[in-house]
């Protein structure tokens, strides 16, 4: 029996969670920002993180009896590829730079199978091979998940690629995921509100602040009107989908120290809260704000902060549980009444 070829290009069905794939040579780019317009934001870094495959995976139901995968990575920064199997991890393979094959032998029958790429590290794919398969199909998934933000939600510590907190929430809640985590460069660009605004979503996480304090790229005139600038423009485009608004989880050495732009981190998320909260007031009551130390804060720091800013692997699973029933419970926004001119 023939092994079945399946391209991220020719079968966008089965690779979700990349906005677009460039091709060369028989390599597939992954992008979690639109590669054409990415210029625009005139930000290396933000071009390298787009260019990590944080969310991406492959998804199939087939009765395969083995995989294969190519990967090329650019440095040893990259992670690791998981590939689980109805949901459970099945087999976990690190990767180093340049290429290599992974091969996965799977258990028989018919069953779910998710191949999912590193979170860290840039990296290029070829297809998904499946061996001794009779049949394979793209998996319905629940609603359309986008979730942007920092480090925080790209998720570098993290166990593996499926074991981030956006992709244990998406598996737990049956979500399918978008991951626009990028390291350092979540400061509101253009670029990324527009992406988030193109792309088809029911529900919509934003984790706003770490990266502005970090890099003072707001300070306190400028950032609370970035914020409801960024909100309006993806609430424009997705007028019923609830949007959560994280507010930064605690960092203790950062709550009281002022940056560059004279902002604590405690100011960072009061300016993120009165943004949601006057967006709130100018009648979105489909946009909730989610209190950044409720779902990871002080009395966990000391545990599951090992350099003070980033979770560990454990700290990643304890905000997916603390995470998972709050995004759960969120309903479609009601229509909003038309604005006074």
């Amino acid at each position: 029996m023939a092994p079945i070829r399946l391209a991220p290009d020719a079968r966008p069905d089965v690779w979700r969670g990349g906005l677009a794939w460039t091709e060369e040579g028989g390599w597939w780019q992954p992008w979690r920002l639109p590669p054409g317009r990415i210029a625009t934001a005139h930000a290396s870094g933000l071009v390298t993180r787009a260019r990590m495959p944080a969310g991406v995976r492959a998804v199939v139901r087939t009765d395969a009896s083995a995989l294969e995968l190519r990967t090329h990575a650019a440095d040893d920064d990259v992670t690791s590829l998981d590939v689980v199997v109805d949901g459970a991890l099945w087999r976990r393979t690190a990767l180093t730079a340049g290429a290599a094959t992974s091969q996965v032998s799977l258990p028989p029958g018919a069953k779910v199978v998710e191949a999912w790429l590193p979170q860290f590290g840039e990296l290029r794919t070829g297809a998904l091979v499946l061996h001794g398969a009779t049949y394979a199909a793209a998996v319905d998934e629940g609603p359309r998940w986008v979730a942007y933000g920092s480090s925080i939600t790209q998720c570098r510590s993290a166990a593996g690629p499926s074991r981030t907190w956006p992709a244990l929430v998406a598996r737990r809640l049956g979500w399918d995921l978008t991951c626009l985590g990028f390291a350092g460069e979540c400061h509101l660009d253009p670029v990324a509100a527009g992406a988030i605004a193109r792309t088809p979503a029911e529900v919509i996480s934003l984790c706003l602040g770490a990266n502005v304090y970090g890099a003072a790229s707001f300070g306190p005139r400028t950032f609370a009107g970035q914020v409801s600038g960024f909100v309006q423009a993806v609430r424009d485009a997705h007028p019923r989908a609830p949007i959560a608004v994280l507010s930064p989880i605690v960092s203790p050495d950062r709550e009281r120290l002022p940056n560059q732009a004279m902002m604590t981190l405690e100011d960072v998320r009061r300016a993120v809260t009165d943004a949601v909260t006057t967006l709130r007031r100018c009648g979105d009551t489909g946009l909730h704000l989610i209190d950044g130390p409720s779902v990871l804060g002080a009395g966990d720091a000391h545990l599951l902060l090992p350099d003070g800013l980033h979770p560990d692997a454990d700290g990643y699973r304890l905000m997916a549980a603390r995470l998972a029933p709050r995004l759960a419970g969120l309903r479609p926004a009601p229509p909003r009444p038309a604005t006074p001119v």
